[in-house]
């Protein structure tokens, strides 16, 4: 019974029929739960079906917005929470058992809820959505609000439970993660804290996990720079860095499949690796379970993988794919395994009963079992599920006992009608797609998806039976369609073939012929009425091409099964003449389309409009195709693609869709009179619906949510009962007579079935797909290492060496490269024209300078500049600073830039880009020798070739037994020989088929008689070869082979000899003499001639093995070139990816400083939070402990006017305190529960206050009164005591909450100091990072190249650390050690000659006197030669000794200077033709300027002079005009002033040198006497 109301769709007719669920069937597809003891519950589709375990009875709670999502169940309060799978979600509480809605849940979720859980103490529900938000949950579900929620984007969880002793703890646990989330609660704010379980390895082992932000055991590589986390290295700079691991690092560690909480909060977890885990719920630490083995191995199963688990007192009860449910007993932490129970099936899901008195079990196919333990366990089946969702429907005639299913893996199920309980089933081997009921017999038809029609017998219900197969077609069978009577059966494929076989089983099923109609057929009608002797069919299929739908339509007469060869060709097609086909379109394209029982008129469902249309049906025959128009149009009030179906009395026409909707429309106005929505949009609605033949029930099957639906009639309108009533039994009444032949036939006839499946068709299209697969990648590998290359990799052999020399394959180069290197280029050259330019401004400057020095300082600096420009000129560098030998290749090394000057990023890539132009340079110089070389070759064994067919000649003419030598090409001189498959690599036999070979045979046979015909005529050719040997004239090649014939008298013996017959014997001898000679000398001539050939073969064949050679070495010497440009930009990449990766090392570190800073504020902000609610409840504490304290200290005030001892009296009483007797459990039942009760429960706190107050009104009854006191007084009493028992209570509350509360700060304290010391990590870490990020920017690796043999070394002990060193040239050290021992030499000259010095230093002394005498006199003579006027010529002349010599010194000093002046003349004059040209290019741009600007300010000259007129006209000047005036006027003046400044700055320049040089020439030389 359906509980729960519909939603409207629209308003039914008043009176009108009215459609109930009368059961539901289906299986669960999620884990089943508990109710109550007595109940267990599942959603299927649109329902939750509840299950009476006793009873068996099912009771259906129906969801109104659509399919049921997931769902869980509250024992203690018994309800039941689902979620729907709309936009949106909500979560619905109904209680149970009376199903009335409790509460609804309205979140924030957007799709789906994945995961409910109740906790088993109070009322909080814990909720898991999946994408996009993934977010986790907690509601207080019966006050309908969300305590908190957290999201977690990305994880997905599979299981989800609450702690049962602590409902502060949750468990998430996925297939790679188990997390524990604690609910931490403050005052009323809720909060989520996870924490996850470090999991352990595959086998079992722990391992210590390095932190990924901060490693602290990173080694230090002084070569290739600072070693950076491997989160840097990938370049992850967001949250993702925080965990990541390459594929390489991460070990598999376990994975958990399921967990269950324990009586002491720890947490077991089954993983897939057979281990068990034991989790402490405080500390999370993980503990692996040893497995205890036994003596008894298990046989069959050593490794057990749980798929799901549940707690028992002793252990856990565990079940994994293997159909078995063990028993691990725990002790410790060792484990014992023993086998519990054995299911047919493999088990997906255990539960306990609330009272753990039964426990169910739940298989993966959705049937549930029920063990009971006791002294006698039982094993109950509660539910029989089907393998896989319903396919097809139908009821076994007349529909109203029995029905049968059909799922996709070919399980065909007979039902009960009334209860839906299953009576039996059989098995097909096949996939199948269809089933339909025969009318006329108690057989059924299962169409497969290989083209085959299983034909089943089902008279007795619960044993059917396969009685016969058919075969039609390679394609699926899509359509099976009975006609009302049961005469035919219309069988459709998926390729628009139609099938019509007899339905009668005591024809065999005998098939009739077929006809032909558009694929993807959509529906079969057909009509079949009583009085009418032929069967009338419609075929609706669509015509892409056309955008419109094709209705087809035909008849097929009573008497075809009589004779069926007359209605059809050989072939089997039926003719067209003889069956009526007609052809019809229409406008819109339709879904589905129905056939009127009077068959004039069609009714067709609308695909892409909402409409549901009636066509009438020319009564005319037409030919081609007829446009049907619609007669009748009514809206469908149904979404998406539908289909029609009609009643078996032609009254109805029903509707269903995609939206889940069925309707029931009057034939006549296809008016809606009655609607039920069976199923959803969600799950694609219904797939198809079968109505009995009474009307009276209808069957409507989902199409992916696995629900089978029985609609009955609540109240029935719309049509005349009777009408309907009569026409079922005239229909009964006339299958009846039918029915009963067949079925006698059917119980008679036994027909063996082969229900083998020929494999031969799928081996061969397995075979076909394996070898276009092979060929797809064989395909692809020549593309890319053959196709995609420009020089195709093959090698060259020598013909007597054992060298192999291969080229250098090669790539086309991408446009995107080739731009690149053009920019690259341009970019260069760009700069090299500027550092010209540059220099030339420089050299024009110090050339203008150096003409105004002296001429001698002039030679000096001309000496020095063209010594500091001979470097800067030089732009190649030296081998061992380029760092490899590609100038030996011809490449052009002037672009690149110095490897001691690549800093930046940009001239890095720029680099590369040209090394890799190098690289590909030196490649195609390679492959050019290689190409002539291959040339060569070729030529070389043509010739050879050529000269061997006289060798052959030769050796043949002297017989000798030689070998001649032939050379060929290897394949890997010819590689594309590898794709061309020769006759002789083709091992197998080709299969001929036997009229090819009777046909091959046959044309052997008429060739060789041609050739026998030609060759019997041929007379000339034979009376040739007798005569003459087949030759007309004797060659010389044929002396070798001539021999002279013996004269017949030879046979005789010599005495018998006549005198001629002597003479003609000496004749005889003369002429062998004569040919033998002749013959010595030819062979002679041969043998030289072959000697000749053989040794030119031998000396070209050589030459090319040395040419070949030498190749070789040079591909040696390219390949060597090749790596070393290849390192270097291996070295480039690497210095550019380290620069990338510090970027993004210091990229997240500062993104991970803001996160830990906005925690740290989020943190703060908690902790001001929490002290500012904890500061109001201690002083609402406070509030109600002095409020306690008061009424404890007024208690004696408020009852001072009785007397005292009555006042201690009531004293006594009003401390005294009820005691409450806590029920305790049954012994039975604690020994088998093992949670028991459940502590901190709300519903527990309010059952223990109303307790408390019920024992209050217990000690406030009048019996308690002590005597003599007023009984006014003693209700003044029980009042006071009552508020002071509630202060008390009030009181312990607030205290807990106030404890709770300061854990809550405490653990927010020691938050906040944890992320504080986070922050200061990474200041620390950024400060590290950026020391190491500038120490590798001023590093950098060079190549350089080294001679072999300079450096020696006898112990190999070579340092790697460089930090002090410096690299200079060698030539430096080689200079300073000469200058050291040119010094030394000169030190040990100087200390020879100090010991003659103290010799002569008498003789000096007696000379010095002498010189000083004789230098006074030559002092006085000076000074009066000097008073003397003479020039300084003639003072030259005078002082000089070498007068002549001087002057030609000073001539030739002359000479040279001039010289350099006319050198530096020169290059000045070319420096000022080069900028005169440059000038001359700049004017004549500047006169085409200045011309287009005299054009323009002409133009304007007349617009000014107009605007002038008009100004002048006006009276008045623009205040603009004027200032434009007087600033043009003052620049003309400033530019005239600067122009003036500049010469006469000239001017005054030029007149200090003039001054300069005359006061040099006219200063007097003055020297002292």
């Amino acid at each position: 019974m359906a509980q729960g109301r519909e939603r409207e769709e629209g308003p039914s007719p008043a009176g009108g029929a009215n459609l109930s669920v009368r059961w539901v069937q289906g299986f669960p597809k999620q884990n089943v739960h508990f109710v109550n003891d007595k109940t267990i519950c599942y959603s299927s589709g649109n329902y939750v079906i509840f299950i009476n375990i006793e009873t068996k009875k099912k009771t259906v709670l129906q969801c109104i917005n659509g399919i049921v999502g997931v769902m869980a169940t509250n024992i203690p309060y018994e309800v039941v929470a689902f979620s729907d799978r709309r936009l949106k979600p909500l979560i619905y509480i109904y209680n149970f058992p009376g199903l009335t809605r409790r509460t609804k849940l309205k979140g924030n979720v957007l799709l789906d809820y994945t995961l409910l859980s109740f906790s088993y103490c109070g009322t909080y529900l814990a909720t898991y959505s999946s994408l996009p938000e993934f977010e986790l949950a907690l509601w207080n579900w019966e006050s309908n609000v969300i305590l908190c929620k957290k999201s977690q984007p990305g994880v997905d969880v599979s299981q989800m439970s609450f702690n049962p002793m602590n409902w502060h703890q949750l468990c998430l646990s996925s297939p790679s993660t188990v997390t524990v989330w604690t609910i931490e609660r403050s005052n009323q704010e809720h909060y989520f804290k996870a924490k996850s379980v470090k999991l352990p390895l595959e086998d079992g082992s722990f391992f210590d996990e390095t932190s990924v932000i901060f490693p602290t055991s990173m080694p230090k590589d002084p070569i290739y720079g600072p070693v950076l986390p491997l989160s840097a290295l990938a370049g992850l700079v967001n949250e993702e860095a925080e965990t990541f691991r390459p594929k390489d690092d991460l070990y598999p560690m376990l994975h958990p499949t399921v967990h269950c909480w324990t009586p002491t909060s720890d947490l077991y977890v089954g993983c897939e690796e057979g281990h068990l885990l034991m989790i402490n719920g405080d500390t999370l630490k993980v503990t692996v379970l040893n497995k205890v083995e036994e003596e008894e191995s298990f046989d069959r199963r050593n490794l057990i993988s749980p798929v799901t688990m549940v707690y028992q007192k002793e252990g856990v009860f565990t079940s994994g794919i293997d159909g078995f449910i063990y028993s691990f007993i725990i002790k410790d932490l060792n484990y014992k395994i023993e086998d519990f129970l054995e299911i047919e099936e493999p088990v997906e899901h255990l539960m306990f009963s609330p009272s753990y008195k039964m426990l169910l079990i739940q298989t993966d196919k959705g049937s549930v079992y029920i063990y009971t333990f006791g002294e006698e366990p039982n094993l109950d089946k509660v539910l029989d599920a089907c393998d896989g969702k319903f396919q097809a429907v139908d009821f076994i005639t007349p529909g109203t006992k029995h029905f049968m299913t059909l799922t996709h893996s070919g399980e065909v199920c007979v039902w009960w009608m009334e209860e839906c309980v299953c009576a039996s089933r059989i098995y097909l081997s096949n996939p199948t797609t269809t089933l339909a009921c025969s009318p006329s017999s108690l057989s059924a038809a299962v169409g497969t998806v290989d083209g085959c029609v299983h034909f089943l017998d089902v008279h007795d219900v619960e044993s059917p039976k396969a009685i016969h197969k058919a075969f039609l077609s390679e394609s699926s069978i899509s359509h099976l369609t009975y006609d009302q009577r049961g005469l035919y059966l219309l069988v459709g494929t998926s390729a628009g073939k139609i099938f019509v076989m007899n339905a009668r089983p005591s024809s065999s099923f005998q098939i009739l012929g077929f006809t032909e109609v558009g694929k993807d057929i959509l529906q079969i009608s057909t009509v079949s009425l009583l009085e009418t002797e032929r069967v009338k069919v419609l075929v609706l299929y669509p015509h892409p091409e056309a955008g419109r739908s094709r209705l087809e339509t035909f008849t097929l007469p009573r008497s075809l099964p009589e004779v069926p060869t007359t209605f059809a060709d050989d072939r089997g097609r039926l003719r067209n003449e003889f069956i009526h086909r007609s052809l019809y379109e229409t406008e819109h394209t339709l879904s589905s389309a129905v056939l009127e029982l009077q068959s004039n008129r069609i009714y067709g469902f609308c695909d892409q409009v909402p409409y549901i249309c009636s066509y009438l049906l020319p009564k005319k025959e037409h030919s081609g195709v007829y446009v049907l128009k619609p007669f009748q149009k009514v809206q469908s009030k149904h979404y998406g693609p539908g289909t029609l179906h009609l009643s078996s009395h032609g009254l109805w026409v029903i509707t269903i869709a995609k939206c889940g909707i069925l309707c029931v429309r009057d034939v006549s106005t296809l008016e809606t009179f009655a609607r039920c929505r069976s199923h959803s949009h969600q799950g694609h609605g219904i797939q198809s619906m079968r109505i009995s033949m009474d009307g009276q029930s209808i069957l409507v099957n989902g199409k992916d949510d696995g629900t089978l639906v029985c609609l009955k009639w609540k109240r029935f309108g719309g049509n005349s009962a009777a009408d309907i009533l009569e026409y079922f039994q005239q229909l009964s009444n006339y299958l009846s007579s039918t029915m009963e032949e067949e079925n006698d036939y059917l119980s008679k006839q036994i027909v063996p079935v082969d229900v083998e499946h020929d494999s031969e068709h799928a081996m061969r299209k397995d075979v076909e797909m394996h070898n276009l697969a092979k060929s797809y990648l064989a395909e692809i590998i020549k593309e890319e290492c053959w196709n995609s290359m420009v020089v195709k990799g093959r090698a060259l052999k020598c013909f007597h060496i054992p060298y192999v020399v291969e080229n250098f394959p090669m790539k086309e180069r991408t446009a995107e490269e080739q731009e690149e290197l053009k920019r690259v280029l341009q970019q260069k050259k760009t700069e090299a024209e500027c550092l010209k330019l540059r220099k030339e401004i420089v050299e024009v400057q110090s050339a203008a300078a150096l003409v105004k020095k002296h001429h001698e300082e002039d030679d000096d600096d001309d000496e020095e500049e063209e010594e500091e420009n001979k470097p800067v000129k030089d732009t190649n560098l030296p081998n061992y600073l380029l760092g490899s030998l590609s100038t030996d290749f011809g490449a052009d090394i002037s672009l690149l830039s110095s490897q001691l000057e690549l800093h930046s990023r940009e001239e890095k890539v720029n680099q590369i880009i040209l090394l890799k132009d190098i690289i590909h340079k030196v490649k195609t110089v390679f492959n050019q020798e290689f190409d002539a070389a291959y040339k060569q070759k070729e030529s070389e064994v043509a010739r050879v070739k050529e000269r061997n067919i006289r060798i052959k000649e030769i050796i043949r003419d002297l017989d000798l037994d030689e070998t001649v030598w032939e050379p060929e090409f290897d394949d890997c001189e010819k590689p594309e020989r590898t794709f061309v498959v020769a006759s002789d690599e083709i091992k197998a036999h080709k299969h001929i088929k036997p009229w090819h070979k009777a046909k091959a045979e046959l044309t052997v046979t008429r060739e060789m008689e041609r050739w026998l015909q030609t060759r019997s005529t041929d007379t000339r050719r034979r009376a040739l070869m007798d005569m003459m040997g087949g030759v007309l004239e004797v060659k010389k090649e044929d002396i070798l082979k001539m021999a002279i014939p013996q004269p017949a008298f030879m046979a005789k013996p010599d005495a018998v000899w006549t005198e001629e017959e002597r003479k003609q014997f000496k004749d005889y001898e003369k002429k062998v003499k004569e040919l033998n000679e002749e013959r010595d000398k030819y062979r002679k001539s041969l043998e030289t001639e072959l000697k000749k050939l053989q040794n030119s073969i031998q000396e070209s064949t050589q030459n090319f093995d040395d040419h070949l050679k030498k190749l070789f070495e040079k591909r040696v010497k390219a390949e060597m070139v090749v790596n070393q440009e290849e390192l270097k930009i291996s070295n480039l990449v690497f210095s550019l990816l380290l620069d990338e990766e510090l970027s993004y090392r210091e990229t997240f570190l500062n993104n991970y400083l803001t996160r830990k800073q906005e925690e740290k504020s989020q943190a703060s902000e908690a902790i001001q939070k929490a002290r500012e609610e904890l500061d109001m409840c201690k002083e609402h504490y406070d509030n109600l402990l002095a409020e306690d304290k008061v009424l404890d200290r007024s208690f004696k005030k408020e009852f001072s006017e009785i007397p005292s001892h009555q006042v201690d009296i009531l004293y006594k009483l009003f401390k005294r305190r009820p005691r409450i007797h806590k029920q305790k459990p049954h012994s039975d039942t604690a020994s088998i529960i093992p949670f028991g009760e459940r502590p901190g429960s709300a519903k527990l706190n309010k059952e223990h206050l109303a307790q408390l107050m019920k024992a209050m009104d217990e000690l406030d009854s009048i019996t308690n009164m002590p005597e003599g006191l007023d009984p006014l007084v003693w209700d003044h009493f029980c009042i006071t005591r009552r508020a002071k028992v509630e202060n008390e209570q009030k009181v312990k509350q607030k205290a807990a909450g106030l404890v709770e509360m300061a854990a809550f700060l405490r653990r927010r304290v020691e938050d906040d100091e944890k992320v504080q010391q986070d922050i200061e990590r990474v200041f620390h870490e950024l400060v590290l990072l950026q020391d190491e990020k500038g120490r590798f920017q001023l590093d950098l690796m060079i190549q350089i190249l080294l001679k072999q043999g300079q450096v020696e070394l006898e112990n190999f002990q070579l340092m790697l650390e460089y930090s002090d060193a410096i690299l200079i040239n060698k030539n430096i050290i080689e200079d300073l050690n000469s200058v050291i021992r040119t010094q030394g030499q000169k030190k040990v000259a100087s200390m020879m000659e100090s010991k003659d010095v103290h010799k002569g230093i008498f003789q000096i002394e007696w000379e010095h006197k002498k010189m000083e005498m004789e230098m006074e006199d030559l002092n006085q003579k000076a000074w009066d030669i000097q008073m003397l006027f003479f020039s300084r010529d003639r003072q030259k002349y005078l002082n000089e000794p070498h007068y002549e010599t001087l002057i030609a010194i000073q001539i030739g000093i002359m000479e040279q200077t001039i010289d350099v002046l006319d050198k530096t003349h020169k290059k000045n004059v070319d420096n000022c033709k080069r900028l005169l040209k440059k000038l001359e290019k700049f004017s004549n741009q500047k006169d085409i300027a200045n011309h287009s600007l005299c054009c323009s300010l002409r133009e304007e000259l007349v617009a000014v002079s107009e605007r002038q007129g008009i100004c002048n006209a006006m009276g008045s000047k623009l205040t603009c005009e004027k200032i434009a005036k007087e600033r043009y006027e003052n620049m003309i003046q400033q530019q005239k002033l600067t122009n003036v400044s500049r010469q006469q700055a000239a001017q005054i320049s030029i007149l200090q040198a003039e001054v300069e040089r005359l006061r040099m020439k006219t200063f007097p030389a003055l020297v002292q006497m």
